[in-house]
């Protein structure tokens, strides 16, 4: 007899041989959750990902490394699972404890609970800028975000990520991931949930082991395109405006006041990065001022070929 499945976990990966083990790794190693599958959908691996994979008991489905698309293969993924929850977690985050999957899943016993997404710790070696982007916005407290919250909330009331993420299948059904956007799908199905008056729960407690490290060019480039969706998906007003710049505001405060204890170099290096931030941002949000040629070159996701 098959055993009933609960729960679908989706990983999708390409190239991940370095952290698909530790992932999976913790992800069987989760206590006081019965009945999940895993499926890993992988964009045409060329390294070992699939090899090591395989050591595993996951089900393994493989799409063309040409037709990933952030929103279209997370769709694509939830119509292949089999649970009555969806668990979307990247091939590069690693569950922090045996009870993360259940520190997900126990907010779903309040049936207004539409989705809930866990906290990213920094992995070892990460940058000052990348301690403090996760700190602003994963945080140790608890969120319940409804419409009662949206006003103090400002631009985290919309915050979402499918780094490390839950979803009601029912939920999914009736608002997918919109496939309009091309980046930052998780921002645009979040306000759809919030907007036909869904909840969705920040839960601290399921933590995984995330963070990338970014040049300064590169973060000027991952802002724009961060712009350019805010704008696109019309949540940019005065009040997310004010609390982005509070937050930033913040940020750059307390770097000035620890300036004392680094060195000058890496103290405007810190400094730049988070002006860098803030200046793609200010770009996206305006694109329609820009020419093509500058656009294509300023999005790191190729929002504009």
């Amino acid at each position: 007899m098959t055993a009933m499945v609960k729960t679908s976990i989706l990983v999708l990966t390409k190239n991940e041989a370095r952290n698909i083990r530790p992932c999976l790794e913790a992800v069987f190693s989760q206590q006081g959750v019965e009945g999940f599958e895993v499926l890993v959908i992988d964009s045409s691996s060329s390294d070992a990902t699939l090899e090591i994979a395989r050591r595993f008991p996951v089900r393994i489905e493989q799409i063309p490394a040409a037709s990933f698309h952030h929103a279209r293969t997370r769709n694509y993924a939830a119509s292949l699972a089999r649970g009555e929850h969806l668990v979307y977690l990247a091939a590069d985050a690693f569950p922090a404890a045996p009870d993360w999957l259940h520190a997900l899943l126990c907010n779903f016993e309040d049936p207004a609970v539409a989705a809930v997404y866990g906290r990213h710790i920094p992995k070892p070696g990460s940058t000052v800028e990348r301690r403090d982007a996760l700190e602003a916005v994963y945080g140790q407290e608890r969120l319940v975000k409804d419409p009662r919250q949206h006003p103090g909330l400002g631009y985290r009331y919309y915050h979402f990520s499918t780094v490390n993420a839950a979803l009601r299948r029912a939920v999914w059904q009736k608002t997918p991931f919109p496939e309009d956007v091309k980046v930052f799908e998780d921002l645009a199905i979040a306000k759809c949930i919030l907007h036909s008056g869904g909840t969705i729960v920040y839960e601290p407690r399921a933590a995984v082991y995330h963070s990338h490290n970014h040049t300064t060019a590169g973060l000027l480039k991952r802002y724009f395109d961060a712009g350019v969706t805010w704008k696109q998906l019309d949540l940019w007003n005065a009040q997310v405006r004010r609390s982005m710049l509070q937050d930033m505001g913040r940020l750059l405060r307390n770097k000035f006041r620890a300036g004392s204890r680094v060195q000058g170099g890496q103290r405007r290096g810190r400094v730049e990065q988070d002006l860098a931030k803030a200046m793609g941002m200010f770009l996206g949000l305006h694109e329609q001022y820009l020419p093509l040629a500058l656009k294509r070159r300023l999005s790191a996701f190729h929002l504009f070929e």
